[in-house]
């Protein structure tokens, strides 16, 4: 089980990132459209760096949803491959079942 401050942290980042997505995404368009201005692309990249680091998608980690381990991620389920294993075990996942061969 990963620390419940570290958990907290990282949907504290995630309400972050949200708050800020439609902003970032218009600054980094303006960045890369060839038609920007210089001074428009000089702008665009100052208030991108002015914005809080949390603002940035790349610092959310993905975490097991069941005891937030920030290792072994599936993203198909959310879970950590030890909770993977123990779910499909117990038949909790639909679809999912021990291989054998």
């Amino acid at each position: 089980m990963a620390k419940k401050s570290k958990i907290a942290a990282n949907e504290r980042r995630r309400v972050v990132v949200a708050r800020y997505a439609s902003r970032r995404a218009e600054l980094k368009e303006i960045i890369r459209r060839p038609s920007s201005s210089e001074a428009e692309r000089l702008a665009a990249r100052e208030e991108l760096a002015r914005q809080p680091r949390d603002a940035s998608a790349t610092r959310v980690r993905n975490r097991d949803s069941v005891d937030g381990r920030p290792r072994g991620y599936v993203g198909v389920f959310g879970l950590s491959r030890v909770n993977l294993r123990a779910q499909a075990h117990a038949g909790f996942l639909p679809g999912v079942r021990k291989s054998s061969w």
